[in-house]
C-alpha cells in the first residue's frame, strides 16, 4: 500500500537551513521539494529508497544535506556548469542541487534499474531536466560522452576516498573537482587515498567544514581537483575498485 500524507508542515526547516548556508529558495522551488518528497513516498512501497520518510526529517537529512555541496564552490561559479552525481540512489545530492540551481546541468548515475526508473519518473514529476544513466560508474566512465566532461562530480554514497577517487575523477574535466560528502575525522582516510588520487589524475584541494545549526556536527566536504588526464586503464572493471582499492 502506498503511504499517504495528508498535509505537510510547511517548508520552514528547509528554507531556514538553506538560507543559513547561503542558498536562497523561492516558493516555486520549495513546492518542488514537497513534490519530491511525495514521489519518494509513492515509490517507497516498490523500492527501498530511504528509511527516512518523515517530512521534517527529509527536509534536513536529505534535502538540506544535499544542498551543502554548494559550499564547496565560490558563490555562483558552478551553477551553470555540468554536475555528475555518482551513485545517486534517490537523487541525492544531484536533484536538490538541480532544484536550487535550475541552470545547472545534472547527470545522475545509478546502477540499480528500479532506482534509475524512479529518477526518470522524478524528472517528469518535478518538470526538471535530468540525464539519468543506469549502469556502473566503472563502465560508464569509459564512455567518451561522459569521460572528462564534468565540472563537478559529487558523491554522497558510502565509500572510502580511495574508491571514490577512482570512480569519480575519470568523469572530471581538467580543472574540474570531485566533492565527497563525509563525516568525522578523515585524516587517516586521506592518507590512504593519496596514491589513488594521484594515480587517476587528481590532487587534494581542501576540506570544507559544513556549519549548520540544523545538521549534525562533523560534516565535511572533501574536495579533489582534476589536474591531469586519467590513464585509460582507470577505473578498473566493475567491483575491482571496492575489492582492491589503489
Amino acid at each position: 500500500m502506498t503511504p499517504e500524507v495528508e498535509t505537510t508542515v510547511g517548508y520552514g526547516l528547509l528554507a531556514e537551513g538553506a538560507a543559513e548556508i547561503g542558498v536562497a529558495l523561492d516558493a516555486a522551488q520549495l513546492e518542488r521539494f514537497e513534490r519530491y518528497f511525495h514521489e519518494i513516498l509513492k515509490w517507497s512501497s516498490r523500492i527501498n529508497l530511504t528509511s527516512v520518510t518523515e517530512w521534517e526529517s527529509v527536509q534536513i537529512t536529505h534535502f538540506l544535506d544535499s544542498l551543502t555541496v554548494a559550499l564547496a564552490v565560490p558563490s555562483g561559479r558552478m551553477f551553470s556548469g555540468r554536475l555528475l552525481d555518482v551513485g545517486s540512489g534517490a537523487g541525492f545530492p544531484g536533484v536538490p542541487l538541480k532544484i536550487a540551481f535550475p541552470h545547472l546541468q545534472v547527470t545522475l548515475i545509478e546502477s540499480r534499474g528500479k532506482k534509475a526508473a524512479f529518477l526518470r519518473r522524478l524528472a517528469e514529476a518535478l518538470d526538471v531536466e535530468l540525464d539519468v544513466r543506469a549502469g556502473r560508474a566503472e563502465s560508464l566512465a569509459h564512455r567518451p560522452d561522459l569521460r572528462g566532461q564534468f565540472d563537478l562530480v559529487a558523491s554522497r554514497a558510502v565509500g572510502s576516498l580511495s574508491v571514490l577517487a577512482e570512480l569519480c575523477l575519470p568523469f572530471c574535466r581538467i580543472g574540474g573537482m570531485v566533492i565527497a560528502q563525509k563525516k568525522g575525522n578523515v585524516d587517516e582516510e586521506l592518507g590512504k587515498a593519496e596514491y589513488a588520487t594521484e594515480a587517476v589524475g587528481g590532487r587534494w584541494k581542501r576540506i570544507e567544514e559544513v556549519h549548520s545549526s540544523l545538521l549534525d556536527a562533523g560534516r565535511l566536504l572533501v574536495l579533489v581537483e582534476k589536474v591531469r588526464p586519467t590513464p585509460a586503464r582507470y577505473p578498473r572493471r566493475p567491483g575491482v575498485p571496492a575489492k582492491r582499492p589503489l
